[in-house]
């Protein structure tokens, strides 16, 4: 006789909009597998309000540890210069890991080495792009050149402070404007809110160096778009996503949450907790 499976307890830190998301395909289309057992946020009104919309008690923590402490996987949805140290704690604690900001994973190794000598994971989504596992593929051979073309709309890149310091006033752009040319490591330091995707890329790719980005705005932008080319001694791999944006966060596509959820979705089917 088989015994029934534990659920996967998850708990959320960062109740804003992909946190909030994320919790709520949890308790609704995740159910089977996960229970949703933790929330916090350093401005606990944010976790309090998101636990009353779910109709959820008992759920809000009120320290990142209580919260790593209450559950078998962390998702880290935080809006923050840096979260290394949030997946650290967990990982340290043997949680598992969803990291939404791929971002601030670029020379995070060392926590990727940690995690294995701690028999956990760390899970990274594909984001807003398509063609990751083609990519982890090309890397196994010579890749040459990447680029990535992201476009997105002025109102996702507000309150960015390298703008700011350029003094480049968005509402003031009136046609295409390239805000970033360069190298990855430059671009996701000063456009943390914006290109995960290219930490993603380098990621799979493990070839920074080769990697080339430009972020174009206009107004008459409807939706994020990444456009990527990766040539190789495979062959050549182009893929372009026009994204939705986020409802209520336009520095995010849709697309990002929804491969979170995937992804979780994607690990329950292969981990088994308890018995």
């Amino acid at each position: 006789m088989t015994s029934k499976r534990r659920k996967i307890r998850i708990g959320i830190v960062g109740c804003g909009a992909i946190g909030s998301r994320i919790a709520k395909s949890i308790k609704s289309e995740l159910k089977d597998s996960f229970q949703l057992s933790g929330l916090y946020d350093i401005i606990p009104s944010r976790s309090e309000n998101l636990a009353k919309s779910l109709t959820l008690k008992g759920i809000v923590k009120h320290s990142l540890r209580e919260l790593i402490q209450s559950v078998d996987l962390v998702v880290e949805a935080v809006n923050a210069p840096r979260t290394d140290g949030i997946i650290r704690q967990a990982i340290r604690a043997r949680k598992h890991v969803l990291a939404m900001s791929v971002g601030k994973l670029l020379h995070a190794g060392n926590l990727f080495k940690l995690a294995t000598q701690n028999h956990c994971s760390v899970l990274l989504p594909s984001g807003a792009i398509a063609g990751i596992d083609a990519i982890k593929a090309a890397s196994l051979g010579k890749i040459s050149q990447i680029t990535l073309i992201t476009r997105k709309n002025p109102s996702g890149f507000t309150q960015n402070q390298h703008l700011i310091d350029k003094g480049i006033d968005l509402s003031k752009i009136t046609h295409e404007t390239v805000l970033f040319e360069g190298d990855v490591k430059t671009a996701v330091k000063l456009f943390p809110q914006n290109i995960n995707v290219a930490a993603t890329l380098a990621l799979a790719s493990r070839v920074n160096a080769k990697i080339k980005i430009r972020i174009i705005a206009s107004r008459a932008f409807k939706t994020n778009s990444h456009e990527i080319e990766v040539v190789g001694d495979f062959g050549r791999i182009s893929t372009r996503t026009d994204n939705v944006v986020c409802p209520d966060n336009p520095k995010t596509s849709c697309l990002a949450v929804l491969s979170g959820i995937q992804t979780l979705k994607q690990f329950s089917q292969g981990l088994k907790i308890g018995t």
